[in-house]
């Protein structure tokens, strides 16, 4: 079936057509609804089924005879090493782990936070979490201490598991003083910590607390697969939030197991013993839906890359993974190759290596500018397909569909609408408008399965941040246009979420770091456009009355701040004094008008701005700061 007739069966059906998806999975107990519409804040999916998504992603592949087929491949470009699992490695693996968890007194509903550098035991303590029913929560190894405390206090989790050290090219990065420091900054205490010790840094324990990862799962007997509620959460996923508090995305597992198994085939094109490799990290959503679990259920052979796109050791690292482990499809962020563009423009590096079982990029993470994927179209003689969704929907919105015949969008579009999303454009009333007009991409309810229920313990904040703006509807907080033919181009953020390199981060939260300097009045942050990594945040502060210092070396402290704070994932490396900022006549900072200003474009200030003199002052500032 092509995509026109897939998406006109899943309108014309959409329960039955997620219930024929839903036969993808191994259930415990089928569901007694499809669909329960009472259920959250608009509806949940197979209410009343059981399952166990870790038993789905492994041992149903062993039970089919595909035991030995590799399932994951570790490739670290920072150890030097490859390391290849099978099926049957790891799921023993997970079920000693499984088993170490329990004995630490973790059950079904408690949450773990793991916070991993890209090692085979992240995607290990993922999978045994799932395994045994408990919640965990995933946190970027590149986050600060005080980033790491505020969701340990929200996920208040009953073990955390983490290693002793993550390796980026150059430096070791200790994880433990991070770790403990965190814990000191949480109210929350963890009962216990697994910590793996990696070769390069042996991390202290604190006996009584901490426990040695590798002599744990030696020790532990392994624990099989326990049942969850389809409508439970299997993980909670901090994503950056507009007041700098970080938002906890619930997934559920019923909902999510259906359509990232759907997704395989229909989106990628892939089925078992194919080899995808999805170059991010588990600590985002990506690497959640697409190095772990959809993978794993679909029977792939999953990637799991611990290096850099250029670097490690140069712009031909991507094309060397590739050719050394028979990638199909590659999925990656486009800052990754404006990188690789930026240092080999003229891909002299590829030619080295083996493509030709090789066939389809993916991109995702933030939108594709055209002169970039039509570069890597160029250079690779493949289809390159830029494709949109967002942590809280956990797979794409929209997509070309390598299993359906339609899968090579035009430049700077993220394709169609997959089934299950009715995606439609508003204005700021919330009237759908035709197509070839540019206003808030939102998609009308309920959102399909594998999309996020709920926030955690905020079920109010949810309905607040995605479904009071547009009755009816869910608020991407995106803009963008439908054009003639269907395909949808996301033009950017309504709000002052920016991507840095595929990460999505609140410029509230930057802007509440600087706010803590002693000297700071006050400040705003925004995102610029980047030629790498998409965007970067520029800060402008105003400094309190009476201040003499160098502006020079109070900008050298909140850029300091803000890695100790946030991490260098922020990469904030600019900051600004300026004696006013813009303003309206209540007191809001114009923020729109500086993203413009920065952006080259007309800062188009509302009427109700205080003082229009101030913009063409800041004008002075962000402008050669933006250029530069």
């Amino acid at each position: 079936m092509d995509y026109a007739a897939t998406y006109a069966a899943w309108q014309a059906d959409p329960r039955g057509w997620w219930a024929e998806a839903a036969d993808g999975i191994d259930w415990e107990r089928r569901w007694d609804r499809v669909f329960d519409p009472g259920l959250g804040t608009f509806g949940q999916w197979f209410a009343g089924a059981r399952l166990n998504i870790c038993a789905n992603a492994l041992d149903r592949h062993l039970a089919a005879g595909r035991g030995e087929q590799t399932a994951l491949i570790w490739d670290s470009a920072m150890e030097g090493r490859i390391v290849h699992l099978s099926y049957r490695t790891l799921r023993d693996r997970t079920a000693h782990v499984a088993g170490a968890l329990a004995r630490l007194g973790v059950r079904a509903g408690d949450r773990v936070v793991i916070y991993m550098p890209m090692i085979p035991e992240a995607v290990i303590a993922m999978l045994a979490c799932a395994r045994i029913g408990a919640v965990h929560s995933v946190v970027f190894g590149g986050f600060a201490a005080a980033e790491l405390a505020k969701r340990i206090e929200d996920a208040r989790p009953r073990a955390i598991v983490s290693a002793s050290c993550g390796l980026e090219p150059g430096r070791t990065v200790p994880y433990k003083p991070m770790l403990d420091a965190a814990i000191d900054l949480s109210a929350h205490k963890p009962e216990a910590c697994l910590v793996f010790q990696r070769p390069h840094v042996a991390a202290d324990l604190l006996p009584g607390r901490d426990h040695d990862f590798a002599e744990a799962e030696a020790a532990a007997a392994p624990h099989g697969p326990v049942p969850i509620a389809a409508t439970d959460p299997l993980y909670v996923l901090y994503t950056s939030g507009t007041t700098g508090k970080p938002k906890g995305i619930v997934r559920d597992a019923g909902g999510y197991a259906v359509a990232l198994h759907k997704s395989m085939s229909m989106i990628y094109g892939l089925g078992a013993g194919d080899v995808f490799w999805t170059a991010s990290d588990v600590g985002w959503v990506v690497g959640h839906s697409y190095i772990v679990y959809a993978p794993l259920l679909a029977g792939c052979t999953s990637v799991l890359y611990e290096g850099k796109p250029v670097g490690t050791p140069d712009a031909g690292a991507f094309w060397r993974v590739c050719a050394a482990h028979g990638v199909k499809v590659l999925f990656t962020a486009p800052t990754a190759l404006r990188a690789i563009k930026q240092q080999d423009p003229e891909a002299a590096l590829l030619a080295r290596y083996d493509m030709r079982r090789f066939e389809t990029l993916f991109l995702a993470g933030e939108r594709c500018d055209p002169p970039t994927a039509i570069w890597a179209a160029g250079k690779l003689q493949r289809p390159v397909v830029d494709h949109w969704w967002q942590t809280e929907t956990g797979w794409p919105i929209t997509a070309g569909f390598r299993g359906l015949g339609l899968f090579a969008p035009k430049p700077g579009s993220g394709g169609r609408p997959a089934p299950g999303y009715d995606l439609q454009v508003l204005d700021d009333a919330g009237a759908v408008q035709p197509r070839g007009t540019t206003g808030n991409l939102a998609i009308r309810l309920p959102l399909p399965p594998g999309c996020a229920p709920t926030l955690w313990g905020d079920a109010e904040g949810f309905r607040q941040a995605y479904l009071a703006d547009f009755p009816g509807w869910y608020r991407t907080g995106d803009a963008g246009v439908i054009d003639a033919d269907g395909d949808v181009s996301v033009m950017g953020r309504t709000d002052d979420i920016i991507n840095v390199a595929g990460h999505r981060l609140s410029t509230g939260g930057m802007e509440e770091v600087l706010a803590s300097h002693p000297d700071v009045a006050e400040c705003a942050v925004v995102g610029v456009l980047d030629g790498v990594k998409g965007q970067v945040p520029i800060g402008l502060v105003v400094l309190k009355a009476g201040v003499r210092r160098d502006p020079a070396e109070v900008a050298r402290e909140l850029v300091a701040l803000v890695r100790e704070r946030i991490g260098p994932v922020a990469a904030f490396k600019a900051a600004h004094v300026v004696a006013r900022l813009p303003k309206t006549r209540s007191g809001k900072i114009l923020r729109a008008s500086l993203r413009r200003l920065a952006d080259g474009q007309d800062p188009r200030p509302p009427p109700t701005i205080d003082d229009p003199a101030i913009l063409e002052e800041v004008a002075c500032v962000i402008r050669p700061a933006a250029a530069g």
